[in-house]
């Protein structure tokens, strides 16, 4: 499985960013996806999923300003992430929802976001 996320970048406060996900190696179309973040010093968290039916949630944290989204034919998940706070810095990965099928054995690159003025 390779899982290559993008986007990621330098934002003020308030700002937005749009991250990708290119997952291949799995069927990707029936697999419930998800994004997750790793702040320094702290342990990874899923923030967002996305099922195969398009189902989504969020934790609290970032409900109302982030929205997951996928494009089967593409083979890609994304994260629209709006009104940005500096809690949001972190790097942030793609991966199949771990609720669902349990902790994930293999995971690709993130990409970093930070939020500082």
């Amino acid at each position: 499985v390779q899982l290559q996320a993008s986007g990621g970048g330098l934002v003020q406060p308030g700002g937005s960013l749009r991250l990708s996900c290119k997952v291949s190696g799995l069927l990707f179309s029936i697999n419930a996806m998800g994004w997750y973040r790793q702040a320094p010093g702290k342990q990874r968290e899923l923030v967002a999923t996305i099922s195969s039916g398009h189902d989504t949630k969020y934790v609290d944290s970032v409900k109302g300003r982030f929205t997951i989204s996928r494009d089967n034919v593409k083979r890609t998940v994304y994260l629209q992430m709006n009104n940005l706070k500096p809690e949001d810095t972190a790097v942030y990965y793609c991966n199949r929802d771990s609720d669902r099928y349990g902790p994930a054995q293999h995971w690709g690159q993130g990409t970093l976001v930070t939020v500082s003025s």
